[in-house]
């Protein structure tokens, strides 16, 4: 049966003039046992669409981490290297991830208590939620009426020693069944957007970049994020933005001196537009929580300096500045007419480019809501690509 696609099923808030290219459906073959062609089609596929769906999947951890691999057959270890962020205690990572043990690259994620899982006698599994990290919460009349947010819009990835992950597996095993929440941005904008119980929010990083105006689009093409070292043990003790997007700066993070032994040399500074190994686009891929300075090229010879931001470059380190820089490139591309939050159903298999999109856990659970996932994503063999120097020509 030959490979099938159709478009992902869109909530009424969605643009669908936003979504034409982004998402798929994929009938007719089992992500388990592709064969070399079916998944050249398929990794097509991924990096044309960014997220790719398979329903009514059956998935053993080991096809599981197959098939993620075959995207960077060199890669091996976790996205944030097997087993490290269990052992690194102050890590706003550690309380939602447990290892499978015979298949360290996969994670079970969820929420409750799960028993005789795969090698795991008890797992006791706890859904983030954004009122253990923002600066403010809902209130507790709101989250009784279903009032939720967005917890941290993220690119899965290290951001320290490792190269950020191609390619996430999500596979839904546990999916409680639940009214429909209310997400709140809580900005003075008045934005909020109706999605399911514990959806994964996901935002197209090419659209983030398209719809920018050009003065940004100038600066995106010609900027560097240098991210702090053991960014998530760095911004542990600060607090978030209403909207996930990012964190407020009230200097709570940890000082370079309380954080673990760090190396120079492991600190990442990567691009902030990444370049798709299939066709070539340009997507906005900034993890805004782990970001500490911004480095700006100047403009070439001969672009226009009408109306450029730092035309002849610049080097910023004050937190503040680089966050409220970032926050106003990335906070358009979170509109709730951007958002594809997916519905999960038992046995949905999700695949998305993790160097394409952005995305969010999103909702809350109670206690007694088992909810069971998998997750792997491989830290890469090579970190991104950014903008060639024809693309620097083209948008500064």
């Amino acid at each position: 049966m030959a490979i099938e696609t159709v478009p992902l099923p869109l909530p009424p808030s969605a643009d669908p003039s936003k979504f034409k290219d982004f998402g798929r459906e994929v009938k007719g073959v089992n992500p388990a046992t592709l064969t070399p062609e079916q998944f050249e089609e398929i990794k097509k596929l991924l990096y044309n669409h960014d997220a790719l769906l398979f329903r009514n999947t059956d998935l053993i951890p080991e096809q599981q981490y197959a098939l993620t691999k075959a995207f960077d057959p060199t890669s091996e270890s976790y996205g944030h290297g097997n087993n490290k962020t269990g052992e690194t205690k102050k890590s706003i990572l550690h309380p939602d991830l447990k290892t499978i043990p015979r298949v360290p690259q996969v994670q079970l994620i969820g929420n409750g208590i799960v028993y005789n899982h795969e090698g795991l006698a008890e797992a006791k599994l706890k859904h983030p939620s954004h009122t253990t990290f923002h600066k403010t919460c809902v209130s507790e009349e709101d989250e009784a009426k279903g009032v939720t947010r967005f917890y941290r819009w993220h690119i899965d990835a290290a951001l320290y020693d490792l190269s950020p992950p191609k390619v996430t597996t999500l596979y839904g095993i546990n999916v409680p069944k639940g009214g429909r929440q209310t997400c709140r941005y809580d900005d003075g904008t008045g934005d909020e957007l109706d999605v399911p119980l514990g959806t994964t929010a996901f935002v197209s990083g090419r659209t983030m970049f398209d719809i920018l105006p050009k003065e940004l689009k100038s600066l995106a093409v010609r900027s560097k994020v240098r991210y702090a070292p053991h960014p998530y043990v760095w911004m542990a003790p600060a607090r978030a933005k209403s909207t996930g997007l990012g964190i407020e700066t009230e200097g709570l993070e940890m000082s370079k001196d309380e954080l673990p032994a760090w190396e120079e040399s492991k600190v990442k500074v990567f691009p902030i537009l990444w370049k798709n190994p299939v066709n070539g686009q340009l997507s906005f891929q900034v993890h805004p929580c782990g970001v500490s300075e911004l480095l700006i090229e100047p403009l070439p010879a001969g672009a226009s300096r009408e109306g450029a931001l730092f035309p002849d470059g610049a080097h910023l380190t004050d937190l503040g500045e680089v966050r409220d820089l970032l926050y106003k490139m990335q906070r358009p591309a979170i509109a709730p007419s951007l958002v594809y939050p997916h519905e999960w159903h038992e046995k949905d298999l999700v695949l998305f480019h993790n160097r394409g999109v952005l995305h969010s856990v999103v909702g809350a659970f109670k206690p007694d809501q088992v909810r069971a996932f998998h997750q792997c994503n491989l830290a890469a063999s090579s970190d991104p690509v950014g903008p060639s120097p024809e693309d620097v020509t083209t948008w500064a």
